[in-house]
């Protein structure tokens, strides 16, 4: 069969700043658009593979959907192949997230295309793969090496506080002072105001006040397999690939 066809994409985690662009055990790939459009059948499916950096060069692509490296296997075999997405969801109109998340599921294990936590820092390397009805038909380059972040050794924690210096101690007992005070101030205005508001009010009658309710608007409800992409995004419910023709 005829190489899949090389398409001139790097992917790459996002340049801006991101709160957990990077973890311990994930990390977050910009999106492709537009990037398969030429390559596109409805039956096709755009997979992502994950390999150690120093074990990319070595990865063969799949002669067929059965023979997919799974996301058990990375221990053993240096990679496998998940976040398994049509075709479609990568065209120009689609209405994906700007962003994919490499590791997020941990509770897939066992399951088809998992996308688990990543077991070590790597790096890692990473690139998308369309699979057709008969096997691969066009891949990106492979990304530079990603490294996660390494999580701290409980033995770097030092458990014993500083210690402080007499000016530090006095300057806190101060405030502490200062502060019970000014809590002791506060509660005997408070105690004042309500007892004279006690004896002020009137024995034989009684105040009745209305309050109204905010407003509550109803939740609205989604359609079964519906997705959620970042706040402002939208939401979509992606269809599946359609089914290879019979031979």
């Amino acid at each position: 069969p005829a190489p899949p066809a090389l398409l001139p994409y790097v992917p790459h985690v996002p340049i801006t700043a991101l709160l957990g662009k990077l973890t311990a055990t994930t990390f977050a790939l910009e999106r492709p658009c537009c990037i398969f459009d030429h390559q596109a059948n409805a039956s096709d499916a755009v997979w992502l593979v994950v390999a150690f950096a120093n074990a990319s060069g070595a990865f063969r692509n799949p002669p067929s959907r059965a023979d997919v490296p799974l996301y058990e296997q990375l221990p053993t075999a240096h990679s496998y192949m998940t976040l398994e997405t049509p075709i479609h969801a990568f065209a120009c109109s689609a209405p994906s997230p700007a962003l994919l998340r490499v590791g997020g599921d941990t509770a897939c294990r066992g399951q088809e295309a998992c996308n688990g936590p990543l077991p070590s820092p790597g790096p890692y390397r990473v690139k998308f793969l369309v699979m057709g009805c008969h096997g691969p038909k066009a891949e990106t380059r492979w990304s530079d090496p990603i490294l996660l972040r390494r999580a701290s050794s409980p033995s770097t924690i030092d458990p014993v506080p500083t210690h402080r210096s007499s000016t530090v101690v006095v300057i806190a007992s101060i405030l502490a002072s200062l502060g019970a005070v000014l809590a002791a101030a506060v509660l005997g205005a408070v105690g004042a105001k309500a007892w004279g508001s006690l004896c002020s009010r009137d024995s034989g009658t009684s105040t009745h006040r209305s309050y109204r309710t905010h407003h509550i608007l109803p939740v609205l409800s989604r359609p079964p397999g519906c997705r959620c992409s970042p706040p402002g995004l939208g939401c979509f419910a992606p269809r599946p690939p359609a089914p290879c023709p019979a031979k």
